[in-house]
């Protein structure tokens, strides 16, 4: 292993320890443990943790202990655990500007935020933190649909997350926002696509990226709803880029729980999503067996 490859690995987490796809090469700092909004019914991520924050003092005694030749290869930090951005501010603060004098070649921090996190900093807040580099948060939507969130027990409405979210791009940050195919099960299928769609179109995010529901710690929600089968995934993907039209919106749906892969840029982009997602239906429905089988993703290790 190089040098350069050694930097990223220094701390003993608490884990299982979580991050978006985009944050493989970022150092990985866990200023809390679990999320401080861990009662989603469909997610079973930190349903293993207590949520706690970490000290100030235990958090700059970890950055001290980075080795100082390896300090120059740290360009990115992803702050976790699932709710990093809920640490109060001024503590947060002190940490981001330590671990700016301690990298030299630092360009931006990340972390994940929750709704709850959202509404325990200002606009002016969030300006402080985005002037110390934080530069992109990822937001669990989970759906557009008021019902939908209820259902999975989200704990916040559709327009209360828009508002906490464009007080963030009103701060200067990015957002990366990601909803759950399959999430409404069968009977709420339509009203998932249309509303999550809606909710896109309405706020134009950084970036925009689709999951699979799959199981892990949440086989009570499975049996609250009717799982949709390949097809039915496939068909609500499609609904989905139909109804999209953002303003300036990078999509992926690149997540190993997702059936089809998807990339490209709103507007530019939009025929050909639309395209590749029509062709993805018709070659299922070529294929009843496989078309109508539920899938059976399941993560069982944490």
């Amino acid at each position: 292993m190089s040098q350069k490859e050694e930097a990223l690995y220094y701390f003993n987490y608490a884990e299982p320890v979580f991050r978006p796809p985009s944050e493989a090469r970022s150092l990985i700092f866990q200023i809390t443990v679990g999320c401080s909004q861990n009662h989603c019914r469909f997610c079973g991520m930190y349903k293993m943790k207590q949520f706690r924050l970490r000290s100030v003092a235990d958090l700059c005694a970890e950055i001290e202990a980075v080795p100082v030749a390896h300090r120059q290869h740290v360009r990115r930090v992803f702050l976790a655990d699932g709710d990093a951005l809920v640490y109060p501010q001024e503590g947060l603060v002190e940490i981001l500007t330590h671990m700016q004098a301690a990298f030299p070649n630092l360009a931006r921090f990340a972390a994940y935020a929750s709704p709850r996190s959202l509404t325990t900093k200002t606009r002016q807040e969030l300006e402080v933190l985005h002037e110390n580099k934080l530069r992109i948060l990822y937001f669990g939507l989970e759906s557009g649909d008021a019902s939908t969130l209820a259902l999975v027990n989200k704990g916040y409405a559709p327009e209360k997350m828009l508002t906490l979210c464009r007080k963030a791009q009103a701060a200067g940050l990015k957002l990366s926002i990601t909803a759950i195919l399959g999430l409404a099960g069968a009977a709420g299928s339509d009203r998932h696509a249309a509303a999550t769609a809606d909710w896109i179109n309405r706020l134009s995010p950084q970036y925009f990226s689709l999951l699979t529901l799959f199981q892990r710690h949440n086989d009570d929600f499975f049996r609250m709803i009717t799982p949709l089968t390949r097809g039915q995934i496939l068909e609500e993907s499609l609904a989905i880029v139909r109804q999209l039209q953002p303003e300036r919106t990078i999509l992926r749906s690149n997540h190993v729980s997702n059936l089809l892969a998807l990339a490209g840029t709103y507007p530019k982009d939009r025929q050909r999503l639309i395209e590749t997602a029509e062709q993805a239906v018709t070659q299922a429905r070529l294929h009843p067996d496989w078309y109508n089988e539920i899938p059976d993703y399941r993560e069982d290790l944490f």
